[in-house]
């Protein structure tokens, strides 16, 4: 999925003023099983995902006054797939999300 180009678009389904709490919850859980992984790739999914834009997207549908409980679930899968990691670009990605409001 994410060698077919499908990060950029979940973040913008995301970003589009119609997206329901349905699509929230819907991307964060694309995003959280795209980016699942320790390996390289997915490390590198992982990077592509924030690359994309994903962090402040998913903090910012924690945050809609829409948001449900099932939301916050999957963003919060989300959030800790994509953020983890040991290395400079996990501690950028965590950074990224504190950044966005995640804490």
């Amino acid at each position: 999925a994410a060698d077919a180009g499908a990060l950029p678009q979940i973040v913008a389904a995301m970003r589009a003023p119609s997206a329901t709490a349905a699509v929230q919850e819907a991307a964060c859980w694309a995003l959280a099983n795209i980016t699942f992984g320790v390996d390289a790739q997915g490390d590198a999914r992982k990077q592509a995902a924030a690359d994309a834009g994903a962090l402040p997207q998913i903090v910012a549908a924690m945050r809609a006054p829409s948001a449900t409980a099932a939301v916050q679930e999957a963003a919060c899968w989300a959030l800790a797939n994509i953020t983890f990691g040991v290395d400079a670009q996990g501690d950028a990605r965590k950074q990224a999300a504190a950044d966005a409001g995640a804490l």
